[in-house]
């Protein structure tokens, strides 16, 4: 994600209205806009897997599957994300056009130039959805899988799942070997890719 050079603070209105005309997706965070840029051949390969698997699952269950191309508004004001992967079952975004407003699980494939704002920032502001019950980072350098899920009390719990084990989605009542998540990828990590 990159701040482009020399904007304004826009109205989540103009920013509606000028992204349609941009080439590339833009977040929106407090009225400035950041570039979404590429990732890797591995981090597309495990999101695909993830929405492959996730949609499978959810097949004729009314609710929505959706990649990286889709909005999610933490407010009718912002700020506005780009998730690698996001579900929504609430029958409010089943008309859905432009943004999903009340996700149950949104899935955030890790970079290494982004994973200090998923972690942080970003997971802040996600928070903030009342219908969101987990958040879940994957790593694109190793086979694991960190779950934060929303318990009773309303404290959200760190479950974290490697090679081998069986990740629990529990928004969407679905269980899966990690390793299918990972099937095909080639993972090389961050320091292989800066040789």
């Amino acid at each position: 994600m990159v701040a482009i050079q020399d904007t304004y603070y826009m109205t989540p209105e103009e920013y509606f209205i000028w992204e349609e005309q941009q080439p590339i997706k833009y977040e929106y965070i407090d009225g400035l806009v950041f570039a979404m840029t590429g990732g890797t051949i591995p981090h597309n390969e495990i999101t695909i897997n993830l929405a492959t698997l996730i949609k499978n699952h959810l097949r004729g269950k009314k609710c929505k599957v959706l990649g990286t191309d889709a909005k999610v508004g933490i407010s009718e004001a912002g700020p506005f994300h780009y998730p690698d992967v996001m579900v929504s079952c609430d029958e409010r975004d089943r008309q859905a056009i432009k943004v999903i407003e009340h996700p149950c699980l949104i899935i955030e494939v890790l970079s290494p130039s982004t994973e200090a704002f998923d972690r942080g920032k970003k997971f802040q502001n996600y928070r903030q959805i009342p219908s969101l019950k987990e958040y879940v980072l994957v790593s694109a350098e190793q086979m694991m899988i960190e779950c934060f899920r929303l318990n009773a009390h309303g404290i959200w719990e760190l479950y974290t799942y490697t090679q081998g084990e069986e990740l629990e989605l529990n928004s969407i009542n679905l269980r899966c070997v990690v390793d299918s998540i990972y099937e095909d990828v080639i993972l090389i990590s961050s320091e292989e890719t800066k040789e």
